[in-house]
C-alpha cells in the first residue's frame, strides 16, 4: 500500500477530536489485524461478565481494570514495535529485528500472566464459594 503524502496528514494533530479519531483508528486496525488482540479482548469481556456476576469489589474491580488494560495496552505497543520492525527490515529476516519482536511478545506474555493471577486471586475463592455453598 503507498501513500499519497499530498493526501495524507503527516503533521502533528492540532485539535483533540482529530488526535481522538486518529487514536481509534489505531484501536481498529489492531483489532482488525492482529489475531491475538481478539483472544485478548474476548478474554476481557469474559472477566468483566464474570466480575458482574460475582458482584466484586471496588477494588477487585480496579485490579481486574488494570489488568485488562495493560493486557491490552502491551499488545497494542508488541504490534507496534511489529510493523515497525517489518517496515525497517522490508520484512527480510534479521537476528537483531527477531530480538526486538521477542522481547515485544514477552511483555504481552508477562501482562496477560499477571492478569491470569489477578483474575485467579479474586475470582477462585468467589466461585469457590458458590460450590461449596
Amino acid at each position: 500500500m503507498t501513500m499519497d503524502l499530498k493526501d495524507k496528514n503527516t503533521s502533528k494533530n492540532k485539535r483533540f477530536l482529530e488526535s481522538l479519531f486518529h487514536a481509534l483508528m489505531g484501536v481498529k486496525t489492531v483489532i482488525q489485524e492482529e489475531r491475538n488482540m481478539a483472544f485478548h479482548v474476548s478474554f476481557s469481556v469474559l472477566a468483566i461478565i464474570v466480575s458482574f456476576v460475582l458482584k466484586i469489589s471496588a477494588i477487585e474491580w480496579l485490579f481486574i481494570l488494570v489488568s485488562i488494560f495493560l493486557v491490552l495496552i502491551t499488545e497494542i505497543i508488541n504490534t507496534s514495535f511489529e510493523n515497525l520492525v517489518d517496515l525497517v527490515t522490508n520484512h527480510q529476516y534479521h537476528e537483531i529485528a527477531k530480538k526486538v519482536k521477542d522481547m515485544a511478545a514477552s511483555s504481552v506474555l508477562l501482562a496477560a500472566l499477571l492478569a491470569l493471577l489477578i483474575g485467579a486471586i479474586i475470582f477462585i475463592p468467589k466461585i469457590w464459594q458458590l460450590i461449596v455453598a
